[in-house]
């Protein structure tokens, strides 16, 4: 069966022209912009725009929300009827702040003073971190086998031992070993009082600056485990042909890597990164057990001073639920203006 030639050459010239055109199927439509190609046309048609619903309350959520509430209304009578037990909230304050009776004035006591060591010790933590694993990423896509066997143990030897027992071994047979020679303590206390005040702002008590440094190199070499898998996933995420456009321009591959690959890898990256920044923030606690005065570390000895453990400690898992649950929603906003700016 013919077709009339006019007819054929006119809707053949329509289609790719065609402003607004829409691809007609029963599924959604997709819009093809002025000038499209053919091949534009077919992919339209094959993968139509993906439209979200909004998520709304139904009977099934109802009920799984009234269970829950139910569970939390009974453990809260189990604690008050069947154990007895009175809580005393009052007790906690005085360890956040206090007043202090020679400057007249209220400061921060344990639990803040342990809140901003924790916070302290995630920030720089997650900066060294980035640099050990971003060294070891590169060395695990390494032409260099020797480089690839450097970073792919480093790798599977923090990410395959228990945290706890890895602190143990880290501080107790390695960091023990090298602190003592640093002298970093000595040396800061010998340093202007300015220079001592910026030093007690960015890395807290002059006099306990061993222990941070201590805690921190602790928590940077385990958290650059899981940021050098971070970073060599988004180095493979760049396409390959950047990397033959770099070489084509007569780049070096030292330079393709610091202005072809990084910069696209870290734009890639940084999603995990954030979520990494916040797993570093609980991670934080680990440090406790080796006397890094942290946040964990201080509500313990305000556990001790006051026997009150279920207010102690549901007020620090409050915190830190408070901290990470913000971070992940400034995080997630960020993202998505990120990803509105770059559509």
């Amino acid at each position: 069966m013919s077709v009339a030639p006019g007819r054929s050459q006119a809707s053949s010239h329509r289609s790719p022209q065609g402003v607004g055109c829409l691809m007609s199927s029963g599924a959604p439509q997709a819009v093809v912009p002025p000038g499209a190609t053919a091949p534009a046309l077919a992919a339209a048609s094959l993968h139509p725009p993906i439209r979200r619903r909004r998520a709304r309350w139904g009977p099934v959520d109802l009920v799984l929300l009234l269970g829950v509430a139910g569970f939390v209304a009974y453990l809260a009578w189990q604690t008050h009827a069947v154990f007895a037990y009175r809580w005393d909230w009052r007790s906690i304050w005085p360890f956040v702040m206090r007043y202090d009776e020679a400057s007249g004035r209220w400061v921060t006591n344990l639990l803040v003073e342990g809140l901003l060591t924790t916070l302290r010790l995630a920030i720089w933590g997650i900066l060294l971190g980035g640099i050990i694993g971003t060294l070891m990423a590169l060395c695990r896509t390494s032409r260099r086998l020797f480089l690839r066997m450097v970073g792919f143990s480093y790798v599977m030897l923090i990410r395959n031992i228990p945290p706890v027992v890895f602190v143990f071994v880290f501080v107790y047979f390695i960091a023990s070993q090298i602190m003592p020679r640093l002298t970093i303590g000595d040396a800061v206390a010998q340093w202007s009082p300015n220079t001592q005040f910026w030093i007690s702002i960015l890395f807290g008590t002059p006099r306990l600056i061993d222990n941070f440094v201590l805690g921190l190199i602790c928590l940077s070499v385990f958290s650059g485990a899981y940021v050098t898998e971070i970073v060599r996933a988004g180095i493979e995420s760049v396409p390959r042909s950047q990397i033959e456009a770099g070489k084509s321009l007569g780049l070096s591959r030292t330079d393709i890597t610091r202005f072809v690959v990084l910069p696209q890898a870290f734009r890639n990256v940084l999603p995990p990164m954030a979520g990494q920044f916040i797993q570093l923030i609980k991670d934080s606690s680990l440090v406790s057990l080796v006397s890094i005065q942290e946040l964990t570390f201080m509500a313990q000895d305000v556990q001790v001073s006051t026997q009150r453990v279920f207010e102690v400690f549901v007020f620090t898992g409050a915190v830190y639920f408070v901290i990470c649950f913000s971070l992940s929603r400034l995080f997630a906003a960020l993202e998505r203006r990120h990803a509105r700016a770059h559509a």
